[in-house]
């Protein structure tokens, strides 16, 4: 039974051996290059050729640990993460659990109308949602103001930190929670029917049942889930950038990339922006890593 086992561990190895070699190929060189760079001053005259490259060791990292400001754009990040990151599963999972429930025709609808949010381009769902919360034209305030919301006539939604922080929040929940519908959906439609009836049987009420018998079979499917949401909302850029105009009146609503797309493109300082793409590698690993320990800890 041991060496049977040992058998199929190493036919594992090598048909995941492919894969592995292109990971490495597409990730790790680039990493390393990330982490090079940032141990120079490397800026557009180094680029360009202009200057020689002065190596400095760790001063990108000293520079940017003891400067408050990205203290600042950290913690801002790791928030608007995770209420990107909870706001995603929330509505993916609930609406996987109605999909379970609703009629063919429902359903159908619900999946191409998430499809369709899905399958939208970054940057056209960036301008859709200005447009539809636009100051002067934008169909939410006008249909607020028929409500007779009269204050939302003409408020801008992306002038205050929290406001466009929550809007930008509802644009990546709404094109980010088609992959949490369907993975999770998928995961409902696996579980075995006798299963459920078993529960039911032994007196267990929907709550009961949905707490101790499903959500145990779905959790390595929603350790999925989180794992790709929290890496996606960690690292946003576009939603940001776009809709809040480079990070907002007087950067309030910057987050770690925009602030090192700032740093490496707009300030020049290529070795300091990818310090900053260092320290968030590592973090996510961080984050990704805690949680895996965590859920396995929950079994």
């Amino acid at each position: 039974m041991a060496f049977a086992h040992r058998r199929d561990g190493r036919a594992a190895l090598l048909y995941l051996l492919p894969a592995a070699v292109v990971l490495l190929a597409l990730l790790a060189y680039p990493i390393y290059q990330l982490v090079v760079i940032s141990l120079y001053d490397y800026g557009q005259p180094q680029a360009s050729g202009a200057a020689p490259l002065v190596f400095l060791g760790v001063d990108n990292y000293v520079t940017l640990l003891s400067d408050p400001r990205f203290w600042d754009v950290l913690l801002t990040t790791v928030v608007f993460a995770a209420v990107c990151v909870v706001g995603t599963l929330l509505v993916g999972t609930a609406l996987a659990v109605l999909a379970n429930r609703a009629r063919t025709v429902p359903r159908t609808l619900l999946f191409l109308a998430a499809l369709g949010a899905w399958a939208t381009p970054t940057m056209a769902g960036s301008y859709v949602w200005l447009f539809l919360f636009d100051q002067d034209f934008g169909l939410v305030n006008e249909a607020l103001g028929s409500l007779g919301f009269d204050g939302m006539r003409g408020h801008s939604w992306t002038f205050e930190r929290f406001s466009a922080f929550g809007l930008v929040a509802a644009e990546i929940i709404w094109c980010s929670f088609p992959f949490v519908l369907v993975t999770m959906y998928a995961g409902i439609k696996a579980i075995p029917g006798e299963v459920i009836e078993a529960a039911a049987l032994d007196g267990a009420s929907a709550r009961r049942t949905a707490t101790a018998v499903i959500l145990p079979i779905l959790r390595p499917l929603l350790m999925i889930a989180t794992i790709q949401s929290i890496i996606w909302d960690f690292k946003v850029f576009t939603q940001i950038y776009v809709m809040t105009n480079g990070g907002g009146v007087a950067g309030q609503n910057l987050v770690l990339n925009v602030f090192a797309y700032q740093k490496a493109f707009a300030g020049e300082q290529y070795g300091l922006g990818a310090a900053i793409g260092v320290v968030m590698t590592v973090l996510l690993l961080l984050i990704t890593g805690l949680y895996v320990r965590a859920q396995r800890g929950v079994r």
